[in-house]
């Protein structure tokens, strides 16, 4: 029997939060389906574990930001999505139309990658940059419904 302790149980522990079955599964499916709704981490979840609530999955997700063990992101017109990419300050790319979420490297510098002309008295700690635009499937989707209307 191993006695090494595996990676989300050794984060939630560091973090100060009680290491539970739906905390772990959570962080475990999220690192691997990056960018989703807490619906879609839920259904991700009972596949898992079987019957969990909606609102136990948002309890982790909500305990787990407030650790800084994930993120949330929140694109305007969009369901807040969630990564546990945490401790940079990347970036995102999101879809227009199905809403599908990449993540973006800052170019150069360290965080906050910009500096604003003025900061009003702000201490800046992180710069958060969306780039919309639509993603390869839709935009192949659009360019034939364009080329199917002409």
């Amino acid at each position: 029997m191993s006695t090494q302790q595996s990676p989300v149980r050794h984060h939630l522990r560091a973090a100060g939060l009680r290491v539970t079955a739906p905390r772990v599964a959570v962080l475990e499916w999220l690192a691997d389906h990056p960018h989703t709704t807490a619906d879609q981490v839920a259904a991700g979840v009972r596949e898992r574990l079987g019957s969990v609530s909606t609102q136990a999955v948002y309890d982790v997700l909500g305990a787990c930001a407030g650790a800084d063990l994930v993120r949330r992101i929140e694109p305007a017109g969009h369901p807040a999505r969630f990564e546990t990419r945490t401790g940079d300050n990347h970036h995102h790319l999101v879809c227009r139309a199905c809403g599908r979420t990449e993540d973006v490297d800052c170019v150069r510098g360290a965080s906050p990658c910009l500096e604003p002309s003025a900061t009003a008295g702000f201490l800046i700690d992180e710069a958060e940059i969306v780039f919309w635009g639509l993603c390869p499937d839709c935009a192949s989707q659009s360019h034939h419904s364009k080329e199917a209307s002409a």
